[in-house]
């Protein structure tokens, strides 16, 4: 099965396969599926095409892959154009939500590893 340019995997249930498409999550996908009486745990081969023709609609309703991905980054780029306390997060790579960043901010350093106190001096000689 293929919508809006992304192929739902055929090994997994329906409503965990929608989720291959950015934008939707599960409990969207859940909840396309609840209102067109779809049994969630089918798999996509098991869909007729009428199914399929439904489900599609009501997915490109919602603002999906491409295009939400340019409303992201636009979004980000405003913020960074009025400078704003957010945009200069984001340019800093750095968490923009209010996180700690004294201990477990991994976002620009990346997961170092340090080395103990002994093994420094064994090191050194």
């Amino acid at each position: 099965m293929r919508i809006s340019g992304i192929n739902i995997p055929d090994d997994k249930q329906l409503a965990y396969g929608l989720t291959a498409i950015f934008g939707i999550g599960l409990s969207r996908s859940k909840e396309i599926l609840k209102s067109h009486k779809i049994d969630p745990t089918i798999k996509p081969t098991a869909l007729t095409t009428e199914q399929e023709n439904v489900i599609r609609e009501s997915v490109e309703l919602f603002t999906i892959e491409g295009e939400l991905k340019r409303d992201i980054s636009s979004n980000i780029k405003r913020l960074k154009d009025i400078q704003s306390y957010r945009g200069s997060r984001h340019s800093k790579r750095l968490p923009v939500r209010g996180q700690r960043t004294k201990t477990n901010a991994r976002t620009l350093k990346g997961a170092k590893k340090t080395m103990g106190s002994g093994r420094r001096k064994l090191e050194k000689t």
